[in-house]
């Protein structure tokens, strides 16, 4: 116990498949043409996640909507007695009777993003296509719905207006950064005005309370100690463990081959991208931690 609670995962991402009902052009986290990874093979991945100690864990994609047996996969976290069992989506594939199935495997949290108002050639992840599933999560939802407007994709105007909306529907609602392949801002100065607006009026969250977003989109530097590869695990489609969704090609190993010496490993190893990062969760998982020493790039 005093290991899980020095070095385990506070939040695991797992890709349950690849593949996409959209094709946003911000994204890099998705393909057209992914199986479902079985479920079966899901099912060993979970129960690693649980002898890690890991405490949260999240279902992601692609699209995880798209996989046949998430349902299956949400009862097996419950039964695996995770602490929060939570997943994203985009939320197009959303139905009463999909709604009410997810209340009854158990599914106790969902986290959707809306990029705007009007749809455009970059997305189509915007109000007027989402509120009647935005109205059936009110109506059906037993579990908690958190909806982030994203500034990036769309003027950044209409931003406000998915939170208004959200917050009329009672959900929870946050203000989120599009941000390039490799986790870093690509605003205009309009964009970055929107933003600062938009979190004057909302209510402070745990992760919020550092101010980082405000450095970073001021164009300074927000370093934090970054505990990806413990505290956080993004687990992608193969069954490999990475520090974020944003670097799965600088560092990666099998899942089922990582042991507590690899949380701690990582727990301790310095991400030379950490100043400017904007990953959420990543920051979020590590926020805890940012007492603890980690060895600078210098090595100090």
């Amino acid at each position: 116990m005093f290991f899980r609670l020095r070095y385990s995962p506070f939040l695991a991402q797992m890709v349950v498949i690849r593949r996409c009902n959209l094709s946003c052009g911000y994204c890099s986290e998705y393909d057209k043409v992914s199986d479902p990874v079985p479920v079966e093979t899901l099912e060993e991945r979970l129960r690693k996640l649980k002898a890690l100690g890991t405490f949260g864990i999240s279902l992601t994609g692609g699209e995880p909507t798209m996989h046949p047996e998430l349902p299956r996969l949400i009862r097996t976290c419950r039964e695996f007695r995770f602490y929060r069992t939570s997943m994203i989506s985009n939320g197009f594939l959303l139905r009463p009777e999909l709604i009410e199935t997810l209340n009854k495997a158990g599914l106790q949290r969902m986290q959707l993003s809306i990029d705007g108002v009007q749809a455009n050639e970059t997305t189509q992840k915007v109000l007027n296509n989402l509120k009647k599933r935005l109205q059936w999560l009110r109506d059906h939802a037993r579990f908690e719905v958190v909806i982030s407007a994203v500034i990036g994709a769309c003027p950044p105007e209409e931003a406000d207006e998915v939170v208004s909306f959200v917050r009329q529907l009672g959900f929870g609602a946050r203000v989120l950064l599009v941000h390039d392949s490799q986790g870093q801002l690509n605003l205009s100065s309009e964009d970055l005005k929107a933003f600062e607006d938009i979190v004057d009026k909302l209510p402070r969250r745990w992760p919020e309370f550092s101010g980082y977003r405000k450095e970073l989109v001021r164009g300074r530097p927000a370093p934090f100690k970054c505990r990806a590869g413990s505290r956080y695990l993004y687990v992608d489609e193969y069954g490999k463990v990475n520090w974020c969704s944003q670097t799965r090609n600088v560092w990666s190993k099998p899942l089922l081959d990582y042991t507590l010496n690899d949380l701690r490993e990582q727990f301790h190893n310095y991400k030379s991208c950490n100043a400017t990062c904007t990953l959420n969760c990543s920051r979020s998982a590590s926020l805890f931690d940012n007492w603890r020493r980690q060895p600078t790039a210098t090595g100090s």
